[in-house]
C-alpha cells in the first residue's frame, strides 16, 4: 500500500476567482466538480498522473484565519523567464511581497487573496518539472517529516539535511515535496494543504490506519460524513486522503 501527492488545497472566498487566477498563471485549465469547487490542471490531464501535482481551491466562509506553512514555487528557465513571469503574475493581480524574504534571488509574491508563492531564478534541478518546481511546507524538523512522507507515500527521497529535505514521485517526473526548517512554527490550522490518493484496488481505512501507525492523527474541521479522511501529520499540517483512484 502506498499514496501519491495528487492536489494542493487552497481554501478561499472566492473558488472561482482564485481557481483562474492560477490557470491563467500555470497555463493549465479549469473544471469544477461541484458549487464552490474550482480545479486547475493541466488542459487534457486526467488524475492521477505523477508529471502534474494539480491545485484544488474550495470555497470556505473564513480563510483568513490562517498561518503560512505551505506554499508553491514556480520554475523558470532564465533570468529573462523569471522577469517575464513576475510581470507576467503582477497583469494577473499578484502582489510583491518581497519585504517577507529580504535579499534573495528568487521573486516573493502573493496571489490575489495573500497566499504567499516564489518565482524561482532559473535552477538545474527543476528544469524538468513543469511549471510548479515544488510545493514547500515549513516545519520544525525536516529530517521527521521527510521521515514520515517518505513512508507515508511512494515517492523517493532525494535529499534531507537538519535544514531541508526533498522527495519526488518514483518516476522521476513532476514537482518536488519539500519540507524546510523555519524558526516558531505552531500547529495551526492552514490555509493550505495536501490531498493524497491510494492507488486503485488499495483500502482507504486500511491507508488512514497505516498513517496513524506512523504518528498520524484524525482532524475534526468540521467536514462531516465526506468520502476523504482528514489527518494531521506529526507536525500538525492536516491533508486529506481521497478515495482510491
Amino acid at each position: 500500500m502506498a499514496l501519491r501527492l495528487v492536489q494542493v488545497n487552497f481554501k478561499a472566498r472566492d473558488d472561482s476567482a482564485l481557481g483562474r487566477f492560477w490557470a491563467e498563471a500555470l497555463d493549465w485549465g479549469v473544471s469544477s466538480e461541484g458549487p464552490g469547487v474550482t480545479n486547475v490542471e493541466p488542459r487534457g490531464f486526467v488524475m492521477p498522473n505523477p508529471v502534474a501535482v494539480c491545485i484544488d481551491v474550495v470555497s470556505v466562509p473564513d480563510p483568513e484565519t490562517v498561518e503560512y506553512r505551505a506554499h508553491i514555487e514556480l520554475a523558470t528557465t532564465s533570468a529573462a523567464h523569471q522577469a517575464e513571469l513576475v510581470a507576467r503574475l503582477g497583469e494577473l493581480g499578484a502582489t510583491s511581497a518581497e519585504a517577507a524574504k529580504g535579499d534573495v534571488p528568487w521573486t516573493v509574491m502573493a496571489d490575489p487573496e495573500g497566499n504567499m508563492f516564489c518565482v524561482l531564478e532559473p535552477r538545474a534541478i527543476y528544469q524538468d518539472t513543469g511549471p510548479i518546481a515544488a510545493v514547500v511546507v515549513d516545519c520544525a524538523d525536516p529530517r521527521a517529516m521527510a521521515r514520515f512522507w517518505n513512508q507515508a507515500m511512494d515517492w523517493t527521497l532525494h535529499e534531507v539535511t537538519d535544514d531541508h529535505a526533498r522527495l519526488r514521485s518514483a518516476t522521476g517526473v513532476g514537482p518536488y515535496l519539500e519540507f524546510l526548517r523555519a524558526p516558531d512554527v505552531e500547529a495551526v490550522r492552514t490555509r493550505v494543504h495536501l490531498d493524497v490518493r491510494p492507488y486503485p484496488g488499495d483500502d482507504q481505512a486500511a491507508e488512514g490506519a497505516r498513517l496513524r501507525a506512523l504518528g498520524a492523527t484524525d482532524a475534526d474541521i468540521g467536514q462531516g460524513d465526506v468520502p476523504w479522511m482528514v489527518l494531521t501529520d506529526i507536525e500538525g499540517n492536516e491533508f486529506c486522503v481521497l478515495a482510491p483512484g
